[in-house]
């Protein structure tokens, strides 16, 4: 799988802005829409007493205004392990939450 700034790349080019925030402080101010990730968990496969394939989990956040946000769908068809978890607003905002495995 790919590297983390890898993945902040594929983020920006998607979005189509810099708005992409690896374990942000609290104290950062944000622009939206916005990507906000961060790591979550890892899967090690392990067969023959060693392992064979290690993947990283990432929380990815999608946040917007716009309840129709086109991107939205397009999150889990443009990376082939992720998936909508949850999805919840909070101050007028929408934020989608996915697992990625990257």
């Amino acid at each position: 799988m790919g590297t983390r700034p890898n993945l902040d790349r594929e983020l920006r080019t998607l979005l189509g802005s810099t708005n992409c925030y690896f374990q942000p402080p609290e104290t950062m101010k944000i622009k939206f829409p916005c990507f906000i990730y961060k790591l979550s968990n890892a899967q090690n496969l392990r067969a023959d007493d060693e392992s064979y394939l290690y993947t990283r989990r990432y929380q990815l956040t999608y946040v917007t205004k716009d309840p129709d946000d086109s991107l939205v769908d397009l999150i889990p068809k443009h990376f082939k392990y992720c998936s909508l978890s949850t999805f919840f607003t909070s101050d007028n905002l929408n934020h989608y939450n996915y697992d990625l495995y990257y």
